[in-house]
This record gives structure tokens, C-alpha cells and sequence, in this order.
């Protein structure tokens, strides 16, 4: 099934898609991540900061607001693992993800790439529009996973 999402659609409506990370609302994606996300639970700042600054960033905005956000790890030649992808709850159901990912996929820097990648527990119907398929030899990779150390944060922010 290939999904085709109408740009000007989400245009008029006061969305937009970028890849300049100026425009990334550090505290709200952080937050997101280390706090709501299953997948990267206790992120330390620091960590995602050095994320972001090597990596392909998305960010989804409305009115200029940060409404959602994903990483894109390339070499720009050969290899994209798409990572840390979430829209936030006040605009879920809205299409954002699939024209995110449509976004991503037309990307002019990544184009011809050999293979792509990604992890989800929970959005594969999302995923599979865009052709990505369980991995056909599951038996050929490998990981090492590390889970952040999850820390309690007081009022204060202080950790």
C-alpha cells in the first residue's frame, strides 16, 4: 500500500516540516524523549544535544511550535536509520507521521540509499506504507543495547 500525502494540505494549515535545526525546540523534544517516549526514557541533555548536532533532523511545527520530531542517522550514501520519530499528543491523528515520513523518504540527500532502517513496537502499520518490512535475515544483525539510567528529577530540575 503506498500513502501519498498532499503537502499543500498540511501548508494551508499552518504546518511545516524542516530539517533546520535552529528551529528545534530543544527543552519540548528533550522532554518528549527522556520523559514520555518507551524507547528513550532518562536520555541526559547532553547526550541529545550531541544527537541532534549528528544527525539528520525533521521537525514537524505548527504556527512555528514544535509538534513533532525525528532523527535521521546517514551517511547520506548508503545507510539511514530513522530514530527518536513521535508526534506530540495534541496533534496525533492528524496525518503528521505518514507526511512525515513521506517528507523523509523524498528527501533530496536521500536518495539512492542501499538500505534503511528503523525500530518501533508499535507503529508498523505506519512503517510498512513506506515499504519498510520486517528484516529479511534477522540472523545477520547484531546489537549491543545500553538503556539510559532512568533518573528521578525534583521540582527543581536538579537530578
Amino acid at each position: 500500500m503506498k500513502t501519498e500525502m498532499n503537502d499543500d494540505f498540511f501548508l494551508k494549515k499552518g504546518f511545516l516540516i524542516s530539517t533546520d535545526k535552529s528551529l528545534i525546540d530543544f527543552d519540548r523534544v528533550h522532554n518528549y524523549l527522556c520523559n514520555e517516549s518507551y524507547w528513550a526514557k532518562g536520555l541526559p541533555r547532553e547526550r541529545l544535544k550531541k544527537a541532534i548536532e549528528n544527525s539528520m533532523c525533521f521537525g514537524v511545527y505548527k504556527d512555528g511550535k514544535q509538534a513533532g520530531f525525528t532523527r535521521v542517522v546517514t551517511d547520506n550514501a548508503t545507510f539511514a536509520y530513522i530514530c527518536d520519530v513521535f508526534i506530540l499528543a495534541d496533534y496525533r491523528h492528524l496525518g503528521l507521521s505518514k507526511w512525515l515520513m513521506q517528507t523523509i523518504k523524498q528527501h533530496p540527500d536521500l536518495q539512492g540509499l542501499r538500505r534503511w532502517s528503523l525500530a518501533t513496537a508499535d507503529a508498523h502499520g505506519l512503517y510498512t506504507q513506506f515499504g519498510f518490512t520486517p528484516l529479511s535475515k534477522p540472523e545477520n544483525w547484531m546489537e549491543i543495547f545500553a538503556p539510559y539510567p532512568v533518573q528521578q528529577q525534583n521540582q527543581g530540575g536538579e537530578k
